[in-house]
């Protein structure tokens, strides 16, 4: 295909910023564009998106200062990670045809240099699995539990927004290492998900038990070695409670506070001196050089059956900004993603 033909056929209909939200994200801070597509340079592509993420994260980069990347500009596309399809190329590394993951942004047709992309090994697994469990959920997921959260086989495991993108994987690998894991989700659909189809010991719904540190108890009653935390905020102090001696806690998320205006106090942190406990966050791109390496393991235990990642799957990049909103109203039902064009 030669650049007029890309001109011609191909428009980039786009998602961006158009206000920071001050409390939760909703369709009003967005706006929809659409321009030409950007003609590709030596060493770069015009890919047809095929499909973008939703995760929590985004609303933290709608702030004006997110605190870890930079900030979306208002006007910009919305940043997020999905997968596309090369339909122009002028690099010698990616054929048209060929199918990458990249932060491609919520967009139709962006053009990116070959250095942003990621081929995509479908001897691994397909393309939902890319978004998946082969993506930066289960990415994090990984990383978190093994690197992080330093995981052992005798490890009583609780893991909070368990029924989530990477919750669902972080709490499958305590169960592959043998560990009695927990999980936290909202509704008894979620929490039967979570112990039937995914194999959990227990699983606690935190929307109708009046009181989470007692429904933790009856299913951890010897407390906690291993706390992946999702969420933040009241559950994460009801957790420091109930760590044990050389407990850790995992900091990936904190949705709970995720655009509250007032943010909730933590009380329990004296708690971890004299249980000499240990409370670290990370960031999964600082394990880039192991991506190869954690994915091939992801990709062994789910052609095993013995790991699954729940999707679920909008259609069409106008339905981007309500799937944000849905991730902070407990809507969804699995790893959230959106479709734009067939795989």
């Amino acid at each position: 295909m030669n650049v007029s033909d890309s001109q011609r056929n191909f428009r980039n209909h786009r998602v961006v910023l158009a206000e920071r939200p001050r409390a939760l994200p909703g369709v009003e801070h967005f706006r929809f564009d659409d321009q030409p597509v950007s003609e590709p340079g030596d060493g770069e592509v015009l890919l047809e998106t095929v499909y973008v993420s939703v995760d929590p994260a985004m609303r933290v980069w709608m702030n004006e200062d997110p605190g870890y990347v930079p900030p979306i500009a208002l006007g910009d596309v919305m940043r997020a990670g999905g997968i596309g399809r090369v339909v122009e190329s002028r690099s010698a590394r990616f054929p048209v045809g060929a199918l990458v993951q990249a932060r491609l942004g919520w967009q139709t047709h962006p053009t990116l240099s070959e250095a942003q992309l990621t081929p995509i090994d479908l001897a691994l697994g397909g393309p939902l699995e890319w978004m998946g469990p082969l993506g930066g959920t289960g990415l994090t997921a990984y990383f978190g539990m093994y690197r992080v959260g330093a995981v052992k086989s005798d490890d009583r495991v609780l893991v909070s927004a368990a029924s989530g993108g990477v919750g669902q994987v972080a709490s499958q690998i305590a169960r592959l290492e043998g560990c009695r894991s927990v999980g936290i989700a909202g509704g008894e659909a979620k929490c039967q998900h979570l112990t039937g189809s995914l194999g959990l010991s227990g699983a606690v719904d935190y929307k109708s038990v009046p009181d989470i540190g007692a429904a933790i108890d009856d299913l951890l009653p010897d407390g906690i070695d291993l706390y992946f935390d999702n969420v933040g905020g009241p559950i994460l102090d009801a957790v420091l409670e109930r760590l044990r001696p050389r407990g850790r806690v995992v900091i990936c998320g904190r949705i709970s506070q995720t655009g509250s205006e007032s943010l909730y106090g933590v009380k329990n942190l004296g708690a971890l001196i004299g249980k000499r406990a240990r409370v670290e966050g990370f960031i999964v791109s600082d394990y880039a050089a192991e991506f190869d390496t954690a994915r091939e393991w992801l990709s062994a235990r789910i052609k095993a059956g013995e790991l699954s990642q729940r999707l679920h799957v909008l259609e069409g990049l106008e339905s981007a900004p309500k799937g944000l909103g849905m991730l902070f109203d407990g809507e969804n039902t699995g790893k959230l993603v959106v479709q734009l064009a067939s795989a």
